[in-house]
């Protein structure tokens, strides 16, 4: 699971960059869910990976993009927040591509 949910992140990547874009209310609330499992398997492969900050830092995106309890940013906070996290992705990424 290690390795493919890095892959899958990708994917998230692509579709946090579309949140830049107008998209109807329920492709937000889906990336969110989305994002809040992604994050949390990232923190449970790096807890096991014995890395604490990394899995931190992935909790901690778990809990900001979780959809139940609206976390309110304002939309150009979240536009930041999706491309700089788009970016960690790309970057965690090449990361552990270097490690196959």
């Amino acid at each position: 699971m290690g390795n493919s949910i890095f892959k899958i992140g990708l994917g998230l990547a692509v579709a946090l960059l579309l949140c830049l874009f107008s998209m109807p209310y329920g492709y937000y609330t889906l990336v969110r869910f989305i994002a809040m499992v992604v994050f949390g398997c990232m923190a449970f492969v790096f807890y096991n990976e014995e890395k604490i900050p990394l899995c931190v830092f992935a909790g901690s995106l778990a809990l900001l993009f979780q959809p139940f309890i609206k976390i309110v940013l304002g939309r150009t906070m979240w536009n930041l927040v999706d491309v700089v996290v788009a970016i960690v992705l790309v970057i965690l990424w090449y990361k552990k591509k270097g490690y196959n």
